[in-house]
């Protein structure tokens, strides 16, 4: 088999422990206006191309070594890992025989039965909260929430370290009383999860103007370190733990 990918991005540390080859495939079901890969948003593009399984599993298995000296491995990325469930589930399986750690992130749409065995293979979950209303999100991102919170909890419950990041973005959920929100559901749907929030940045815009696409409307805003800090102790004010992998 095979599957769509982006790219193969090696030595990363930000995406889970120790040193990572980080699999970005392609594919995804939200259309968020601030993506910052949104080459990754459908399968077939001038950024995306084919790539058989086992040149992927070749290229994870050369770097072995470090992720043995690093406590690292792979992470399944995107665009959003799951719009491939088949090939995810292949590279996953293979991975998962050969000993490899594994990470996934994902946006939270996607079939719970189906990648349930998928899941379970995984050493670290990401998930994405992108705002706590649901017809806000689905204006945003052209899909509702709910789907999203109920995967959410469900994936909690396979007791597979857990970490909801939230992408924060001054004029579309940077406030204190959204993040409260979007706290309060992190605390309901998965208690023992962990928390990051990440601040909105422009370093994907020149792939918009490689594609053909309108820039990312520039009201987007960065939120401010002190504003990241005073929502990071408001959220362990609610009880929650809050990590970084940046």
């Amino acid at each position: 088999m095979g599957g769509y990918i982006m790219q193969i991005q090696h030595f990363s540390v930000n995406d889970g422990e120790g040193i990572r080859t980080n699999l970005f495939l392609a594919g995804c079901p939200l259309r968020c206006p601030w993506c910052a890969n949104p080459e990754g948003q459908t399968l077939c593009n001038p950024m995306t191309r084919w790539a058989e399984t086992e040149e992927i599993l070749q290229e994870v298995r050369r770097q072995a070594i470090f992720y043995r000296f690093s406590g690292g491995g792979v992470t399944f990325t995107g665009g959003e890992a799951t719009a491939q469930p088949e090939f995810l589930a292949e590279l996953a399986d293979t991975l998962y025989d050969e000993g490899y750690s594994l990470a996934l992130e994902s946006c939270g749409w996607f079939d719970f039965h189906r990648l349930r065995p998928t899941l379970e293979k995984m050493d670290l979950i990401f998930l994405d909260l992108k705002h706590p209303d649901p017809e806000e999100h689905r204006r945003l991102t052209g899909q509702d929430n709910g789907l999203i919170l109920e995967n959410m909890e469900k994936t909690a419950r396979l007791g597979i370290p857990l970490v909801v990041r939230i992408p924060v973005i001054l004029g579309i959920n940077g406030t204190d009383d959204v993040l409260a929100k979007a706290f309060a559901l992190i605390r309901k749907k998965a208690p023992g999860a962990s928390l990051e929030l990440l601040p909105y940045h422009r370093f994907g815009e020149e792939k918009y103007k490689e594609l053909g696409l309108p820039l990312p409307d520039p009201a987007f805003g960065i939120p401010t370190r002190e504003q990241m800090a005073r929502w990071e102790d408001q959220a362990k004010a609610m009880g929650i733990s809050v990590v970084s992998y940046r």
